[in-house]
């Protein structure tokens, strides 16, 4: 029986996918991601579907449905994707957070900016500032609520720059 040359390409093609996916999911590990959630993320990015069943997740790549249930808890958690059910349908589907993942995940940032001010800002009054380390704890209070104030402004810079760059026709939808 001669091997099905479509079922071939496509074979090809997602091995391509899982290498892309392998690449970003590394790139988000090694910046404090776990694994599964990094693999699951970087696959939702780059694949062309909109929204994913956890069977569809698990096979796409390759992994026990329980590592997807792990995988989307913690991505459900910290804001990168959101589940819906689609009607008539007793599955879960995930898809990425919002149109504008990159501009979410600035926003999702807010409370813990606010905990790190908090938290550097009762260090220091409980060293005081006179000391090195209390300067160091103002510092860091003072940055982290300029992070926070700054948050809007920058999500607008981003947008613009983004729209400067990819046009608004360029940009991915749902």
């Amino acid at each position: 029986m001669a091997a099905d040359p479509e079922n071939s390409s496509a074979q090809v093609e997602h091995a391509a996918l899982l290498e892309v996916v392998e690449h970003l999911a590394m790139v988000m590990t090694e910046s404090g991601i776990p694994r599964m959630p990094a693999r699951v993320f970087a696959y939702v990015l780059v694949d062309e579907a909109e929204s994913y069943t956890a069977g569809q997740l698990s096979e796409g790549l390759a992994v026990s449905p329980a590592a997807i249930s792990g995988a989307v808890r913690y991505l459900l958690q910290v804001g990168l994707i959101a589940k819906q059910r689609v009607p008539g349908d007793r599955r879960d589907h995930y898809r990425i957070f919002d149109d504008d993942v990159f501009g979410a995940m600035i926003d999702q940032q807010l409370p813990v900016l606010r905990r790190w001010a908090q938290g550097f800002e009762q260090a220091r009054e409980r060293i005081g500032s006179d000391s090195v380390g209390g300067r160091r704890l103002a510092e860091g209070a003072l940055f982290f609520e300029f992070m926070e104030n700054d948050r809007p402004e920058l999500v607008k810079r981003w947008h613009a720059y983004r729209d400067a760059r990819l046009g608004a026709s360029d940009r991915p939808s749902r």
